[in-house]
């Protein structure tokens, strides 16, 4: 076939956003087929060595062809075969045995299908988490200096989405790395827990491992542990059905899309505050916001980490409902929905963690309009410090908080109902009965007086949260991320 007909056939079918548009190459290699296929010839071939180190009638000359053979597969004949046998594992053990005719009697000796497949799976798992806990730290990494270098900025905070006591820029995104944090060690700790399912036999008892040793119950523990080593594992699951027990795939999906939940919340903080212009995502010189409307500068990034983020954590779901219904030692209506389900979730938090790193490698921040708007909230926010100062200049707390109450009042009409700005500072300064503070106005109003300890939190936490996590990826360097958009 010539390459345009490749090429027109490729674009007839329906390829997934993920793995064309969204994705990195090394996530999509990990789930790919060639990735998935010569791990189960590794599988084969581990199984292989142990059997033959037990003493089992293995000859070297066997596992040497089955090496040569790991990664040169014939899909098209396995995808034949398959189609003949409608058995993926017996496929795939046919062609390779076509290939190794020497090893072709003792491939996947004693083993049921599930020792390729969930094995396999958990590889995959693991070395997803490999991909992505670098990511991870790369978004850490740039936001943490983004907070570091905003701490002092004074900003409104909001409650209710209502302006509210002030915070700072960088205060707020330690908000957002705490719960980044949370997902390091949620992430981290799935990783870790993963075991290998090991040589378990059809249903679990390793029955037909201990008859190719005769009975001997020790060496088919031995041969059980050596496989484990072998890739790369350092313990096995001590009980299985046929299958690992799928909790396990609720544990790591679980992690993943709490990831989601969290740059779900990021990315909408970003988009309201592009709205308001006090943040923005980073804006390519040629790039277009809107085909009718040249000036919109829309913030795409993080609507898109919102909309995969919102794929991400509907997909745990399924692997609850999976768990929830496997039949004793197993049933099969896993199969098809752990195929969908387990490369999406890792493919999409790839998605929105390299998304994100790119957001936060040029977030551009628009003191002046910060300050426009805390200066449109501050004068009401203020009222408390011009009471306490006016009591301490003799005045009666009562009597001023009345006068404050209604010149606020006043003020908030101006804002409200024509559209002015905040004018209750000069109110206060044309009423005489505030005449011995005025010449305090400017400090009581500063809004840095205003932020507690914000500045200092941001530090504390980097230094106590933050960099001890980012310590652990201090040789895996982040970087630059280009999208394509």
């Amino acid at each position: 076939m010539s390459l345009s007909k490749v090429e027109d056939n490729m674009y007839r079918d329906y390829r997934s956003p993920l793995s064309t548009r969204y994705a990195s190459k090394e996530m999509r290699y990990n789930f790919s087929d060639q990735n998935k296929f010569s791990t189960w010839r590794k599988l084969w071939i581990y199984l292989a060595k142990a059997e033959m180190e037990l003493g089992l009638a293995i000859k070297p000359e066997q596992i040497a062809e089955m090496e040569a053979h790991v990664d040169d597969i014939d899909f098209e004949a396995a995808a034949e075969e398959e189609k003949a046998t409608r058995h993926d594992v017996m496929a795939h053990v046919h062609v390779f045995g076509e290939q190794c005719p020497q090893a072709a009697p003792i491939i996947h000796l004693g083993a049921t299908s599930c020792y390729v497949g969930d094995n396999t799976d958990l590889l995959i798992l693991r070395q997803g988490f490999d991909i992505l806990l670098p990511k991870l730290a790369g978004v850490l990494r740039h936001l943490a200096k983004f907070a570091f270098e905003r701490r002092n900025l004074p900003t409104l905070g909001f409650t209710h989405l209502q302006p509210a006591q002030l915070t700072t820029v960088g205060k707020r995104a330690t908000l957002w790395l705490q719960d980044l944090v949370m997902d390091e060690r949620a992430i981290s700790r799935a990783r870790n827990d993963l075991r290998f399912r090991g040589v378990k036999g059809t249903t679990g008892t390793q029955a037909s491992f201990l008859q190719l040793f005769n009975g001997d119950g020790e060496k088919v523990k031995q041969l059980d542990a050596l496989v484990t080593k072998m890739a790369g594992f350092e313990k096995y699951y001590g009980v299985t059905g046929q299958t690992y027990s799928r909790k396990v795939d609720i544990e790591c999906l679980n992690a993943l899309s709490s990831l989601g939940a969290t740059v779900h919340k990021i990315c909408t903080d970003l988009r309201l505050l592009a709205n308001m212009k006090e943040i923005e995502e980073p804006f390519e010189s040629t790039q277009i916001g809107s085909s009718a409307m040249p000036y919109k500068r829309n913030p795409m990034r993080s609507e898109r980490c919102c909309s995969v983020a919102r794929h991400l954590m509907t997909l745990s779901n399924n692997t609850l409902q999976t768990a929830a219904t496997q039949w004793m030692e197993r049933t099969l209506d896993d199969s098809a929905n752990r195929r969908l389900t387990l490369a999406e979730a890792f493919l999409s938090a790839d998605t929105i963690l390299m998304t994100l790193q790119n957001i936060m490698e040029g977030l551009v921040v628009y003191p002046k309009v910060i300050a426009k708007h805390v200066a449109q909230e501050l004068p009401f926010m203020s009222a408390e410090n011009i009471i306490m100062a006016t009591v301490k200049a003799g005045g009666d707390r009562q009597v001023c908080h009345e006068k404050i109450r209604v010149l606020a009042q006043e003020a908030g009409v101006q804002v409200k109902q024509h559209g002015l700005d905040n004018d209750l500072v000069d109110r206060i300064k044309k009423d005489p009965y505030f005449g011995p503070i005025l010449s305090k106005l400017d400090v009581l109003l500063d809004p840095s007086t205003f932020v507690g300890r914000a500045p200092e939190q941001v530090v504390e936490f980097l230094e106590e949260e933050v960099y001890p996590v980012l310590e652990k990826y201090k040789n895996l360097e982040s970087k630059t991320v280009e999208l394509n958009i």
